[in-house]
């Protein structure tokens, strides 16, 4: 039943690429970066397949990849830009955002300053949420989209080179390639539950 969807989930992915292209990717990657678990680690390295192929630039499909996360991010941004800090710990909890996510969110930034948005970025599952703190904290708009894009930039060359090589050994994989897709989604669809179980529990005790 679940290889099923993933499966389906998989080739929905393969044939909206393989219809739009750049555009495909782009629109992929800004449903992840709208807070939407759709995982960047089974869209970008399909990409890459096709660029083995020759059937797409190598920096088209990067880029592609960048733009759309910052074009996603820009709708989940505003809503905790203007929603703020006292409506999060308000209504929060229906979106799984407890007072200790926004703390920890502060925390990140004092550390790292703006550079905490680049450095999530590239860290898997944590991408997709970034860009609601960001907002709740008020990171300065140029700034943060600005560190977005590098840092998601970053992301999308690795998953497509990743791509690209599977793509040129493909004759030795085939056998495994849409298992390997479905390992990659299985494991985001497990770190998503334990993110959304942790957030449960967390406002559970508040």
């Amino acid at each position: 039943m679940l290889d099923s969807i993933l499966a389906g989930l998989i080739s929905w992915i393969e044939g909206v690429i393989t219809a739009m292209g750049p555009s495909g990717i782009a629109l992929l990657m800004a449903i992840e970066s709208c807070n939407i678990p759709l995982p960047s680690e089974a869209v970008l390295p399909f990409a890459g397949y096709l660029v083995s192929k020759g059937e797409m630039g190598f920096h088209a499909a990067a880029f592609a990849g960048a733009i759309g996360c910052v074009l996603g991010s820009i709708p989940s941004y505003y809503l905790g830009y203007f929603g703020g800090r006292p409506f999060f710990e308000k209504y929060g909890k229906y979106v799984l955002v407890s007072k200790k996510d926004l703390d920890e969110a502060d925390k990140w930034v004092d550390k790292y300053g703006d550079w905490a948005f680049f450095i999530c970025r590239m860290l898997p599952v944590i991408r997709t949420f970034i860009s609601l703190p960001a907002g709740i904290l008020k990171a300065r708009k140029r700034t943060f989209f600005t560190l977005t894009f590098l840092g998601s930039l970053v992301w999308s060359y690795v998953l497509v080179y990743v791509g690209v090589k599977l793509g040129e050994h493909l004759d030795k994989l085939k056998s495994i390639w849409h298992k390997f897709d479905i390992v990659i989604i299985s494991t985001c669809l497990i770190l998503g539950g334990i993110y959304v179980w942790k957030h449960i529990k967390h406002l559970k005790e508040e």
